[in-house]
């Protein structure tokens, strides 16, 4: 069984057990969170696509730990005019374990 949940405006297919790396949330490591936001559910071949959500189905999770992804460079460049700027930042992450769909 999987499920389609809406994540602060992200999409991510999640399964029992599995982690994920979410946009960072609020809450310390071990807490336990739930998601209301499913798009689609598949249970064995019996797909439900909601319109917009599925009612009645929540993703409940544990918060693990908060991490930082890896390193973007954001590098600009104007040829012939002697103009370069290089930038770069790290994402913030949550790592959840999803825990049941239902």
């Amino acid at each position: 069984m999987y499920a389609i949940v809406d994540i602060a405006g992200k999409q991510f297919k999640v399964a029992k057990d599995q982690y994920i790396y979410a946009p960072k949330m609020d809450g310390e490591a071990g807490a336990s969170v739930s998601f209301d936001k499913v798009l689609l559910t598949d249970n064995d071949g019996s797909v439900e696509v909601g319109a917009p959500t599925v009612k009645g189905v929540k993703v409940s999770g544990k918060i693990l730990e908060h991490v930082k992804g890896d390193k973007v460079i954001v590098f600009k460049k104007k040829r012939r005019k002697g103009y370069a700027k290089r930038n770069g930042h790290r994402e913030q992450f949550t790592k959840v374990q999803i825990e049941s769909i239902g």
